[in-house]
C-alpha cells in the first residue's frame, strides 16, 4: 500500500484523513513520538491517536528526545487497541511488524486504510548514554519526516 493518506491526488493538493492512529509494540517509544509530533505539526486538523499491541510503560529516552523539540510526553498513558475509546479511523500508521498484522486483523470489517512504516526500535541499541539517546533521535526526526511528507505539511507563509 502506498504512504501517501487516502485520497492523495499524486502532484496535485492531498486529500487529509480526518483520523489517524499510530501504531507500535507497546506504545511507549515510536507511536507516541508520533503522535505527539503529528498533533504538533497539524495541531486539530487532523485528530491523532497512539495505541500498541500490548500495554507497555513510557520510555524515559523517548521522553528525553521529544522534550529537546519541546514536545513533551511524559504524561502520556500507553494504551492498547482494546482500550481505544473510537476505533473509527480513516487512517492507522503502523510502524512496527507486529503493530502491522494487529492493525490488519483488527480493521478486517473496517473501512480502514492501513500502511507501515518500518521504524527502527531504539532500545535495540547499546552502549553510552549518548549513543543511545542518538538513535531515538533518528527515530524522532525520521518519523517527522515522513509525517511532514505523508500529510502534506506547510509552514505557513509570512505576511
Amino acid at each position: 500500500m502506498s504512504e501517501a493518506p487516502p485520497g492523495s491526488a499524486g502532484a496535485g493538493a492531498r486529500a487529509r484523513p480526518q483520523s489517524v492512529l499510530f501504531a507500535c509494540t507497546y506504545n511507549a517509544i515510536r507511536s507516541p513520538m508520533a503522535e505527539a509530533l503529528a498533533k504538533h505539526f497539524f495541531g486539530r486538523q487532523i485528530y491523532f491517536a497512539s495505541a500498541g499491541l500490548r500495554s507497555g510503560e513510557l520510555d524515559g529516552f523517548a521522553v528525553a528526545v521529544m522534550d529537546e523539540l519541546g514536545m513533551g510526553i511524559a504524561k502520556h498513558k500507553p494504551q492498547t487497541f482494546e482500550d481505544l475509546e473510537d476505533a473509527s479511523f480513516d487512517l492507522i500508521v503502523t510502524l512496527s511488524p507486529e503493530a502491522h498484522h494487529k492493525a490488519l486483523e483488527f480493521t478486517r470489517t473496517l473501512a480502514v486504510d492501513v500502511v507501515y512504516w518500518p521504524t527502527i526500535d531504539p532500545t535495540a541499541v547499546q552502549g553510552s548514554r549518548e549513543a543511545i539517546l542518538s538513535a531515538y533521535r533518528g527515530v524522532r526526526d525520521s518519523l517527522q519526516k515522513r509525517i511532514m511528507e505523508a500529510f502534506d505539511w506547510r509552514p505557513m507563509g509570512t505576511l
